[in-house]
């Protein structure tokens, strides 16, 4: 495992061996919301809006939490960016929890996405090689900005293609997470405890 970011950026190294946690804890809630949008054959506008808001409610705080165990403080640059984005799509999850329909949910949710999205291809692209997380905040950079910009095109389909869209995004990006979440769980065990 590579260094994960640069000395004065770093924290403590005991929280790196529980970065793990926030990322395998991201992936269940894509795992789960893309789950939902697969088998609910026709949601509500409500629905969409509870599943949604849910959704992306738990990943920015499970995001807000994960930022001091990545090895980044709060006040610098990169953990300002993912703050901020984090909070970000966490305010789109309780404005599309209580502000429902389709029109809505693509524009609200794709603004959280996008600014997420932002945020982990510009940690990605800083600290390529030198962060365990780099290559994965590229790869769900790029899926972020894709299900964003895809969101406005499916208002006129309604809640089950919006979710649909939303949770093609959430599967794939789970996948990816729990990969990486996985390989972080392997690697954050002691070596006593190693066979």
């Amino acid at each position: 495992m590579t260094s994960p970011v640069n000395p004065v950026e770093a924290s403590a190294p005991a929280h790196q061996a529980e970065l793990w946690k926030p990322v395998l804890l991201r992936a269940a809630a894509a795992l789960a919301f893309g789950a939902v949008t697969v088998f609910w054959a026709a949601p509500s506008e409500t629905g969409m809006s509870w599943a949604g808001g849910a959704y992306l409610l738990a990943t920015g705080a499970i995001l807000l939490w994960g930022i001091p165990l990545s090895g980044f403080r709060r006040e610098a640059a990169p953990g300002r960016s993912m703050s901020a984005a984090a909070s970000v799509l966490t305010g789109a999850g309780v404005s599309v929890l209580i502000l429902q329909g389709s029109l809505l949910f693509a524009v609200i949710a794709a603004l959280g996405l996008a600014a997420v999205a932002a945020a982990e291809l510009y940690l990605g692209i800083r600290f390529r090689g030198r962060h365990v997380l780099a290559r994965d905040w590229l790869a769900s950079g790029v899926v972020g900005l894709g299900t964003a910009a895809a969101l406005p095109f499916f208002i006129s389909l309604g809640p089950h293609a919006l979710l649909g869209v939303a949770g093609g995004g959430a599967i794939i990006s789970g996948v990816l997470w729990i990969l990486a979440g996985l390989s972080l769980r392997h690697d954050a065990r002691t070596p006593a405890a190693r066979p």
